[in-house]
């Protein structure tokens, strides 16, 4: 049960958001919540890296299970409290190596986005960034996001990203599309299937039970306005 679950997340860490929406879909809501502060480098403690060597957020533990991985989490908790909540992964072959599909395939998302992009945001100070790279950046950020917008029109309106049905398809993309949306990218007019599916998720409960705490409120830096 959830009473002897607990999550070391971090606020904006999108997948600590994958780990928090999973729990809240699973009806598990009850679970001990350890919010891990990164501006005091909690993550790196002598305390944290014993349950995470890589010092990284998520961690969960449940019982004397740790498991570190946020899809690995995801993967664990669907299969431990499978027929409670949602249904993550169906049981159809064909339509469960689609959702298994979508959520790896979202790590492209995360190197073309965040480790290509937002990273050399971070470390390159205004005056020396290269108007030219950051075009080429956001030109293969924009190729993948059409990519994303394929799939949903392919699903027909109102659809999530893998069928009718939320899954954990939807749980490995959105927590990435939402964290681009907080850093500028503009959905509307360009990516139309998108915009539409980020503003239906944004209103789920899973969603609200794992926005950030520290965006309520708050405006993102605004880097990705160029893609």
């Amino acid at each position: 049960m959830a009473s002897d679950i607990t999550l070391y997340w971090g606020s904006g860490s999108p997948f600590a958001m994958r780990a928090m929406m999973s729990l809240e879909e699973k009806g598990l809501s009850g679970y001990t919540s350890k919010q891990i502060t990164f501006d005091k480098n909690e993550h790196k403690s002598d305390e944290y890296l014993k349950l995470n060597p890589r010092g990284q957020v998520p961690t969960f533990k449940h019982g004397d299970v740790i498991v570190n991985e946020s899809l690995a989490i995801c993967l664990y908790l669907e299969r431990t409290f499978k027929g409670q909540g949602t249904t993550l992964i169906p049981d159809e072959a064909g339509q469960q190596a689609l959702v298994l599909q979508r959520a790896v395939e979202s790590d492209n998302i995360q190197s073309k986005a965040f480790v290509n992009m937002v990273y050399y945001f971070f470390t390159t100070k205004a005056e020396d960034r290269d108007e030219a790279l950051l075009e080429e950046k956001a030109k293969a950020v924009r190729e993948e996001l059409q990519i994303w917008e394929g799939y949903l029109a392919k699903q027909g309106d109102g659809s999530y990203i893998a069928g009718k049905d939320f899954t954990l398809a939807d749980i490995t993309l959105f927590p990435f599309l939402a964290t681009l949306v907080r850093m500028g990218l503009r959905l509307e007019g360009r990516f139309p299937h998108l915009a539409s599916y980020h503003e239906k998720l944004k209103e789920r409960p899973s969603v609200k039970a794992s926005w950030p705490p520290h965006w309520k409120g708050t405006t993102g830096p605004g880097w990705l306005n160029v893609v």
